[in-house]
């Protein structure tokens, strides 16, 4: 899904230097059929977890299998593109790419990618049953073959500063109902000069103010479609749901909601502008790092619920191989080493624990040395990333995978033209009831795409 979590988490800094090696991945290294036998084309996303995984990959994989990889390293929007163009065509330039689990299911359906499970059935040292149920599961395709591996991952969870709370004289549930949520964000609006009760993202897109306000759909009982893709933007449970999230973010929300994204909403708790935060499981390593003004102030409680017993989202940047890839042996064996434990010990013991690309693996979980790094949050994170369903995130059946999105082609479109309504309702120039009745149309238009199918 679009933008979510640590791939927007970077400051100015960091930004500089990821655009700076793009742009050295770019110039010659990346460049289609470029190599010989003995090497594949990857076509990635230049965020930093994948920057590192650049930086390490000639003095230990190519070392230790003889096969040089070429980058071609972009930016998140251009890089869907490029995949999309490339796989759809099946032109072949690129042996393996970045995927979300938002376009794996479709991406198999439409034969552009290659099955994994013959080389996954070999390679035991892989140990495919270490990646977190929920990853392997928005990772297999509805005939039942899995089509991409997990390079990090993440889900959603309530973010909230234990000291302001300890101040206030009030207690965090361990697991929290949205209305609790709001009880509290009105008793913490103030506690502190400037401090607003909670941040909750407002910005337009379907990566941004729709991924926890589906969140708050599901769980209040509501849903996008139901199982025979009737569109239901103006059945009770999703008016019921977007209504709760407006009021409560334009009440004791964030200044500037309608324009705050991750970003955003990361600086605000960093900054003591918000005393909670419901976002991505991600945010975390940035919040308590060692320069954080908030590092040991924060708690951290699973995703808040009304009808359901989780509510986390579910998102992995994955591994695919194109199907028109005669590179696929390669492909694979450099998926089995980035996606591998070893991987993350190197990442560890190399560029220090906080940058392991975690959110895949049961065993990171177990790590130590790993568990240390991440102490304040650890737990929770594989919690939440493990009691995310894809396949049944709300009280009712779905047509398709997805927690925070529709795992559809359509939905980026979609998504995003509900989400300006949306951000539209947060800013007052709308009403929740007109924005849905808008959103009820273009979802409708979506819909006949698919029943009866």
């Amino acid at each position: 899904m679009a933008r979510i979590g640590a791939r927007r988490a970077v400051g100015a800094a960091i930004g500089a230097v990821l655009v700076a090696a793009a742009l050295t991945a770019c110039s010659g290294a990346g460049g289609g059929g470029a190599g010989g036998s003995n090497s594949i084309n990857v076509l990635m996303v230049n965020n930093p977890q994948m920057v590192d995984l650049q930086k390490l990959t000639a003095d230990n994989f190519t070392k230790q299998t003889g096969i040089t990889v070429n980058f071609t390293v972009l930016p998140e929007n251009d890089v869907r593109d490029k995949i999309s163009q490339d796989f759809s065509s099946q032109a072949g330039q690129y042996d393996v790419a970045t995927i979300s689990n938002y376009e794996i299911p479709f991406y198999a359906k439409n034969g552009w990618l290659a099955p994994l499970d013959d080389h996954i059935a070999k390679d035991t040292a892989f140990d495919q049953n270490d990646i977190l149920a929920p990853m392997r599961v928005s990772l297999t395709a509805d005939d039942g073959k899995v089509y991409g591996e997990p390079f990090y991952g993440e889900s959603s969870f309530l973010m909230y500063r234990k000291d302001v709370f300890a101040a206030k004289g009030l207690t965090m549930p361990a697991n929290p109902t949205w209305q609790q949520v709001a009880d509290l964000a009105a008793q913490v609006d103030g506690a502190q000069p400037g401090m607003k009760g909670i941040c909750l993202r407002g910005q337009p897109g379907w990566g941004e103010v729709m991924a926890p306000l589906d969140t708050v759909v599901n769980t209040f009982g509501g849903a996008w479609f139901t199982k025979d893709w009737q569109a239901q933007l103006t059945s009770p449970e999703f008016k019921q749901a977007t209504q709760f999230y407006v009021d409560l973010v334009k009440a004791h929300g964030e200044s500037g909601a309608p324009q705050a994204g991750f970003s955003e909403c990361l600086n605000n708790l960093e900054q003591g502008k918000v005393a909670m935060w419901y976002d991505a499981t991600s945010a975390a390593g940035s919040l308590e790092a060692s320069d954080s003004p908030v590092a040991g102030k924060l708690g951290y409680v699973p995703a808040p619920v009304m009808k359901t017993k989780s509510s986390g989202w579910l998102y992995t940047w994955a591994w695919g191989v194109q199907k028109a890839s005669s590179k696929q042996d390669n492909a694979w064996k450099f998926i089995s080493w980035a996606s591998g434990k070893d991987y993350e010990n190197l990442v560890g013991k190399q560029l220090g624990w906080s940058r392991v690309p975690a959110g895949k693996r049961s065993s990171t979980y177990d790590n130590p040395d790993y568990v240390k790094a991440a102490g304040p949050f650890a737990s929770q994170t594989k919690d939440a990333i493990s009691n995310a369903d894809p396949k049944n995130p709300g009280v009712q059946p779905r047509p398709t995978l997805g927690i925070q999105f529709v795992d559809i082609p359509e939905f980026t479109d979609l998504g995003t033209q509900v989400s300006q309504q949306i951000s539209s309702a947060i800013a007052g120039s709308t009403t929740v009831d007109a924005a849905l009745t808008a959103g009820q149309a273009l979802a409708e238009k979506v819909a006949t795409k698919y029943q009866g199918k």
